[in-house]
């Protein structure tokens, strides 16, 4: 059965299924038998969700036939549902499975970004004078005197006002990074591939310049523990972005306007984590990674359990949800 056949044999049935549901989210008084099928239709739904993946059909009526299934899923398994609710939903499961389903782009994003990093880390490790290919002598000064070992602000804690003041200028350096890289690849995917591989060589050349130097002891116990949370968005934006672009450059059988709209739904969900993810790190870089009374070692073991539970949430959490 084709999708045109599969969505006009079951077209009257859904929209009743979502009627009923409105009903009951309204709390309109409703019929005891009416009332009764809902299970039933509940079961059915998810069939048709089934049935729609398994046959490959479009993701906009996936993703039609998996919000009546959530909608439903909220009516017979909880009580009436919170602001916080859907919240709790989409980071509990939606978000991570979302990331699982968008396999591929994920992984593009991932080697765009962390494969730049890692040959300009070690190229400016075995030949210093590369960190000037990206940055000026200015700039490679600047940030060598915010990383001294002996400069006037290591080793002394900075106030309570002034972490709090950190925190809203990371959440808004993080932020305008995030969107830079996804909102600029509507431009066919060019820009976001642009950012990801820009952001990756500067990254990399300002570690590689840093540990040849010998300021490890200040630079590494640092971005540490927030990497986990900051660069995993970064990546995610790239797919994000991505996702947009290459909807434009090939969409198929619908128009690009069509499957631009399609993108747009799954990438501004991406989003939605992205930005959770970057006032985490914010949270991390303005009230854990700038403590100097932590030491490196409890620096470093917080770091490998954060990018363990990063990696851990997106490999395992949700799997449950999706099926």
């Amino acid at each position: 059965m084709n999708q045109q056949e599969f969505e006009r044999q079951h077209e009257a049935y859904w929209q009743e299924t979502e009627a009923l549901i409105g009903n009951l989210s309204q709390r309109k008084r409703i019929d005891f038998s009416v009332a009764g099928e809902f299970p039933q239709r509940y079961r059915q739904v998810c069939q048709h969700l089934a049935l729609a993946r398994e046959r490959q059909y479009t993701s906009h009526l996936i993703e039609r036939l998996n919000q009546l299934m959530l909608r439903g899923h909220q009516h017979l398994y909880s009580a009436r549902a919170g602001f916080l609710s859907p919240i709790l939903q989409f980071v509990g499961g939606a978000f991570p499975a979302l990331i699982r389903r968008e396999w591929r782009l994920f992984w593009l994003a991932f080697f765009l970004f962390y494969g730049p990093l890692a040959v300009m880390g070690w190229a400016v490790y075995e030949r210093p004078e590369m960190s000037y290919t990206l940055m000026k002598p200015a700039q490679v000064s600047q940030i060598e005197e915010m990383y001294r070992p002996d400069a006037p602000h290591i080793g002394r804690e900075r106030g309570a006002d002034n972490d709090v003041y950190m925190f809203g200028v990371y959440i808004w350096n993080n932020i305008r990074i995030g969107f830079q890289t996804f909102a600029s690849g509507i431009f066919f995917g060019v820009g976001s591939i642009f950012y990801l591989l820009f952001n990756g060589l500067y990254i990399g050349a300002v570690a590689g310049h840093l540990t040849q130097v010998g300021y490890t002891a200040t630079f590494w116990p640092f971005v540490s523990g927030h990497g986990s949370f900051e660069l995993t968005a970064i990546v995610l934006s790239g797919m994000a972005g991505l996702k947009l672009g290459f909807a434009i450059l090939a969409p198929g059988r619908r128009t690009r306007l069509e499957a631009l709209r399609e993108a747009a739904k799954v990438s501004i969900k991406i989003i939605y984590g992205v930005i959770g993810m970057l006032v985490i790190a914010a949270f991390l870089e303005a009230f854990w990674s700038a403590s100097t009374w932590i030491g490196p070692t409890v620096k470093y073991s917080v770091a490998g359990a954060l990018w363990s539970l990063v990696a851990l949430y997106f490999l395992f959490v949700g799997r449950g949800h999706a099926a």
